[in-house]
């Protein structure tokens, strides 16, 4: 079935098949910025309080897809448009699968080098944490402007165990202490160290204020 909506998901309008074996997707039209042109080509400096609330946003529409029954697959500041009203909106739902084992089997290596979790890059079998990891990556983006390793990578940096990611802090010494501690434990190269849920991760920066 088509995904419930949500406020911080793109609305998925309607699926099939255009001609016989040619499937489709129409999704709303998502009217703003992407995240990563902010991030990356605008630069944009972020105050502190929109940092914890692009944070905040980004993890509420993982959590949504995530309590649907879906994993994304490709969560990176490319597939979230923010709107004139200061919404985040998740979209480009092309490589999100149910999530169930057998959709989810190791295989190629999907989604977007530097944001891909090291079992993806291993061809392990993933779960819902493969998002988290990658939502690690786009919250310290988010709230540094850098990524945790060096860029282009292709994801090789992330399964260097010498090569760990790079303190949040280096980057932002003011972070509030519970976000910082959250972020990072997002990337844990081990998935059973990242926070189980999304939700979990929301509840855990809930006292956080800016």
């Amino acid at each position: 079935g088509l995904m419930p909506l949500a406020p911080t998901v793109a609305r998925t309008v309607e699926g099939g098949e255009s001609t016989p074996g040619d499937p489709f997707v129409l999704q709303e039209f998502v009217e703003g910025t992407l995240l990563h042109s902010l991030l990356t080509v605008k630069k944009v400096a972020l105050t502190p309080a929109q940092k914890l609330e692009l944070v905040r946003q980004a993890a509420t529409a993982i959590a949504a897809v995530h309590q649907a029954g879906f994993v994304h697959r490709d969560i990176c500041p490319r597939n979230f448009m923010l709107r004139p009203d200061g919404r985040l909106v998740l979209f480009d739902f092309g490589l999100t699968v149910p999530d169930k084992p057998v959709f989810l089997q190791p295989g190629n290596r999907i989604g977007t080098p530097n944001y891909m979790a090291p079992e993806v890059v291993r061809r392990r079998q993933g779960d819902r944490r493969l998002d988290i990891f990658s939502f690690g990556v786009t919250a310290y983006e988010i709230c540094t402007l850098e990524l945790p390793w060096p860029r282009g990578t292709t994801g090789r940096a992330a399964l260097q165990p010498e090569n760990p990611p790079q303190d949040i802090r280096e980057h932002w010494p003011d972070i509030p202490p519970v976000l910082a501690t959250a972020i990072m434990s997002c990337l844990a190269a081990d998935p059973g160290r990242r926070p189980a849920t999304m939700t979990q991760f929301l509840a855990t920066i809930a006292p956080v204020t800016l």
